[in-house]
């Protein structure tokens, strides 16, 4: 399984991002889906997560009713944060995590978001 993230880059404050974590994978089936994001010397934090099957949604305060984690309806395979109203405080390296069916772990590679004026 390979994890592809885009969407992410500079915006100011009270804007907004959408990142996107395309998986890759023939036989892939996606148990749990999550982003987190980390800033240099500090542990990495979940922010969303997804679960398909039952459409179960978890947020983490700092950024409820701000984000939104989402599956493309299409291209299954493809998972979605829309990040608005952002602050300066969410700037940090966001990565995908995937778990499949057999509930093994894939990380994306990470992507940059900076939330500044």
């Amino acid at each position: 399984v390979h994890l592809v993230e885009s969407g992410g880059g500079w915006v100011q404050p009270g804007g907004s991002l959408r990142l996107s974590c395309a998986a890759s994978g023939s036989t892939l089936t996606i148990n749990s889906v999550g982003w987190h994001r980390q800033t240099p010397g500090s542990v990495r934090e979940l922010v969303a997560s997804l679960t398909p099957r039952d459409g179960r949604t978890y947020y983490a305060d700092s950024v409820k009713g701000r984000f939104t984690i989402s599956r493309d309806n299409g291209s299954k395979n493809t998972m979605y944060l829309q990040m608005d109203s952002l602050k300066p405080e969410d700037t940090a390296v966001y990565f995908c995590l995937l778990f499949d069916q057999f509930l093994s772990p894939y990380w994306g590679q990470g992507i940059q978001v900076t939330v500044s004026s």
